[in-house]
Formats: C-alpha cells, sequence, structure tokens
C-alpha cells in the first residue's frame, strides 16, 4: 500500500511478509527528524544518520525475525524504503538528478555518487578484507534486554536493495578504514549527503533532467 499527498513529495509504504512487517513514512523535505524502529540497533543508528544527514522525515516501524539473525528485517526494511523513495520523487521534474559526497568519520573515508536515473544499479567496493565478518552492536545489555548484531555483509545488501527499489543508480567507494562501525557510519553518512544533494529541486531545472523527457 502506498500514497503520496498532491503537492508534496511524501510516501507511505507497507509490506508485509511471513518474515517481516515492514511500514515507512517518508518527506523527502524535511528536516531529518526520524523515528526508527528495526529491533536492529546498529541499523537503527544508520537509518537515523541517514535521515539526519540527507534531511529526510523519516519513521521506520519494523518487526521481524530478529530470533533468526537481522537479514530480514535489514533486507525487508531496505525495500520499503527504496520504494518510498522512488513514489516520494513522483516524475522527478525540477531535481538536481546528479550528485557526490565524500564523508569522513575519523580514519574512515567513503564516496557516494547518486544518479536518479530511474535506472537501477549499485557499485560497492573498496571495504577492507573481513568486513563482511564484522558483527556490530547486538549482545546482552545493562538493563537485561537481548540485541541482535548488524553483519558487516549487510551494508552491501542493503545499498543494492536501496539502489533497486528507488530506481537510482548508486556508486559507493570506502577509502579508508580501520573500525567496522566507522566504516559503516561513513558510507551511510555520504549516501546520505549525496542523495539529498540528486532530490534537491533547483529552481533553474526546467522540467526533468533528461534529454529523454523522462528519468
Amino acid at each position: 500500500m502506498s500514497s503520496e499527498q498532491a503537492g508534496s513529495r511524501t510516501a507511505t509504504i507497507e509490506r508485509a511478509t511471513s518474515e517481516s512487517s515492514v511500514k515507512v513514512s517518508l518527506d523527502l523535505d524535511g528536516s531529518g527528524r526520524s523515528s526508527i524502529s528495526t529491533g536492529v540497533g546498529f541499523y537503527d543508528h544508520m537509518l537515523t544518520a541517514l535521515a539526519k544527514h540527507g534531511l529526510l522525515d523519516l519513521t521506520v516501524e519494523s518487526v521481524g525475525d530478529v530470533h533468526i539473525d537481522a537479514h530480514h528485517v535489514v533486507e525487508d526494511t531496505a525495500i520499503v524504503l527504496g520504494q518510498a523513495i522512488r513514489e516520494a520523487l513522483g516524475d522527478k521534474r525540477g531535481i538536481r538528478r546528479f550528485a557526490d559526497a565524500l564523508v569522513p568519520l575519523d580514519e574512515a573515508l567513503a564516496q557516494a555518487v547518486v544518479d536518479v536515473s530511474g535506472r537501477p544499479y549499485c557499485v560497492h567496493t573498496g571495504e577492507p578484507p573481513g568486513q563482511e565478518y564484522a558483527l556490530i552492536g547486538g549482545g546482552p545489555f545493562p538493563s537485561g534486554q537481548g540485541g541482535v548484531p548488524y553483519a558487516g555483509s549487510l551494508t552491501r545488501h542493503v545499498l543494492e536493495t536501496l539502489a533497486f527499489h528507488a530506481h537510482i543508480c548508486l556508486h559507493v567507494r570506502v577509502l579508508s578504514g580501520r573500525d567496522p562501525h566507522h566504516i559503516v557510519e561513513a558510507q551511510f553518512k555520504a549516501v546520505a549527503r549525496a542523495l539529498r544533494d540528486a532530490i534537491a529541486l533547483d529552481p533553474r531545472v526546467d522540467g526533468v533532467p533528461s534529454t529523454k523527457g523522462a528519468l
């Protein structure tokens, strides 16, 4: 189910399967406010950063089979978020379309390049060997509550899934990094800043920014 308010770049998408239930509400012209709940604490942290630095107003309510692992709820949330971005963009009239960002986080450095092309594509390179095996977050907390870790391999999967369902071309490169947390966070922040600029409305753009007349 989806909805787009007339005259605004917003969307609400819901998706339910036997593995998860996800609801995402998105305003592309927001101020970075967010309310994120996926059951995977580190993923919540990354989506909060995506909203904050992308100037997206974002609400995510995801419940899934995290007793198995984080994979299903992380993937399904990325699917719905990508669908919401695509829906909210509408016909893409007046957007800048292309943008890039280079973002450091201490020793980590990541670059993201976005083309709101209507053609899904993702290139993801540069993570150091072993990053895919890193487990970030999770474990028992002092409160007695447990948490499910975020596997480093999920980052590429999230970016590919987001690009596919948002119908954008996305290139992400990790140029340096040592700490697994920093490596992931620098990527999410770089994507946020690049996406923020690519979807921004430019008063000098007349119609759809494509020689084909459609994106």
